[in-house]
């Protein structure tokens, strides 16, 4: 089994989490919902700053590092992948400044209880539970 390591990063305002829906564009889970997530290509706490700026358009002074989790192993059985998830949670100053890349067709503001009503990528609400 193949090991990838990932980052993903749980935007936080007004006590509500930013979860977004993978287009049809992106290499796995389409149409699932997810945090803002990526490959780890440096550091992973850069990679988490990285991802941010690509996926929700906003700079560092734009979020506030709330908490960094202890990382996550998920495995995927039909992918031949073993995840290594990095998670963070940021707090997002404001909420108008989002600017969705084409990784993603859709974004919802959810309280994290709500989470299970979503067909999220496989180990997001574990990620979420080790730093919320």
């Amino acid at each position: 089994m193949q090991e990838k390591r990932v980052v993903t990063c749980f935007l936080e305002s007004e006590k509500k989490v930013l979860i977004l829906r993978r287009s049809g564009q992106v290499g796995t889970y389409q149409g699932r919902w997810a945090g803002v997530s990526g490959y780890i290509e440096t550091a992973p706490d850069e990679q988490a700053f990285t991802e941010i700026k690509e996926e929700a358009g906003l700079d560092r002074d734009d979020v506030e590092l709330v908490k960094k989790g202890k990382p996550l192993a998920v495995e995927d059985k039909k992918l031949g992948v073993r995840w290594l998830v990095h998670p963070y949670l940021f707090h997002v100053k404001e909420r108008a400044k989002i600017k969705l890349d084409w990784e993603h067709k859709e974004s919802k503001w959810i309280d994290p209880a709500e989470l299970d009503r979503y067909q999220t990528v496989p180990g997001l609400k574990e990620a979420l539970a080790r730093v919320n």
